[in-house]
């Protein structure tokens, strides 16, 4: 989503719209036809490039669940409510909310949906130092951390000049001891004429140092997510990737866009799901989620997510974005994606975390409150 994040430098452009070392690894996760309605073809033989049991690896049936969790959740407001008075918008906060806040919230969520998070989101700015306070809670307990980055200017990244920096946030990483996704400049698509980004041969260049910096600093406990904006598929996106051997997971940020009364995920996912069956790579959906001004066909419309989600095995990694922040006004229902304070959508979005596929882990499931 075109989103402005709570955590840094990254939120400031958004509201509006390696090679490792070793051997990849096969896994043969999914080899059963897609079986979905348009038509998906077989589910390709998923490979990661990953070290087994260290870095975040696909689970071998279903898709893991997680949520982007706004610290202003726990003010318990309810979808569509105005942020608090001289509160500080998004794109004005450049620095992570505390641990303790995060965490409230991040727990407060969880009871609703009545389980454990599999997977939870942080955002930071290019020059952000990470893993912050709230980023070291989540990484206590047994949740993924899918840690979002924001680009700097890519030919100064090739450059090598911010190589130092580059090496301390890697080294930061790898001494968590905990397996870490890391996406850099999502939705790149939606930069690509800014300054920072310049255009798509630059990001792939700077995408391929990163790499190549983490992979001198041995850190074999970070998973690469690749993830522009679902409608960038397949032409735009094609011009960003940096190559099956440089990307762990696929990614696309799916929204069914403000400029639609109502429209499902499958029509917003479905170029970007038929590009993933041509890269043997996981998929994950980075973020996703439905409009307020959806009303009461919300809940519908999770249950239709749920269910064709369920039907493409290859999605491995599925993540919700529970938050206002996105809205430029208070009337701005079209960017609202909380699910708190509309019951009907917390239950619906409670059976989809709740689904077998979508717990792999068989963690323990309570009722929601």
């Amino acid at each position: 989503m075109l989103s402005a994040r709570v955590t840094g430098a990254y939120r400031a452009v958004r509201a509006r719209d390696r090679v490792l070392t070793g051997a990849a690894v096969a896994a043969a996760l999914a080899l059963a036809a897609a079986g979905c309605s348009d038509g998906a073809r077989a589910t390709p033989r998923i490979t990661t490039t990953v070290k087994q049991g260290v870095a975040p690896t696909p689970p071998q049936r279903g898709a893991y669940f997680g949520a982007w969790v706004s610290p202003d959740e726990r003010t318990a407001l309810p979808s569509g409510a105005p942020r608090p008075t001289g509160s500080a918008s998004p794109a004005q906060q450049d620095e992570s909310s505390s641990a303790p806040a995060s965490m409230t919230a991040l727990e407060g969520f969880e009871r609703r949906l009545g389980r454990r998070l599999d997977i939870a989101q942080s955002y930071h700015g290019w020059k952000a130092e990470f893993p912050d306070a709230a980023d070291k809670a989540v990484l206590t307990g047994d949740r993924y951390l899918l840690l979002s980055w924001s680009a700097g200017d890519t030919k100064q990244i090739v450059a090598g000049r911010f190589d130092d920096m580059v090496r301390q946030r890697a080294r930061a990483l790898k001494a968590t001891g905990k397996p870490v996704f890391l996406r850099w400049q999502p939705d790149m698509d939606r930069f690509g004429a800014s300054s920072k980004i310049h255009d798509a041969v630059d990001y792939v260049a700077a995408w391929k140092h990163l790499r190549l910096v983490f992979t001198e600093e041995k850190v074999d406990n970070v998973a690469w997510v690749w993830c522009p904006s679902a409608r960038a598929f397949p032409d735009a996106a094609d011009r960003f990737y940096p190559g099956d051997d440089e990307v762990d997971w696929v990614c696309a940020d799916v929204y069914p866009g403000a400029d639609y009364d109502y429209r499902d995920l499958s029509e917003a996912a479905r170029r970007f799901l038929e590009w993933a069956q041509d890269h043997p790579r996981p998929v994950m959906i980075g973020e996703f989620g439905v409009p307020a001004s959806y009303g009461s066909r919300r809940a519908e419309w999770l249950r239709k997510a749920s269910q064709y989600l369920q039907e493409h095995p290859q999605v491995k990694a599925v993540a919700y974005y529970n938050s206002d922040e996105d809205a430029a006004e208070p009337r701005d229902q079209s960017h609202r994606f909380s699910v708190s304070g509309d019951q009907r959508a917390i239950s619906a979005l409670r059976e989809l975390a709740t689904t077998p596929f979508f717990n792999p882990r068989n963690l323990p499931v309570t009722p929601g409150s």
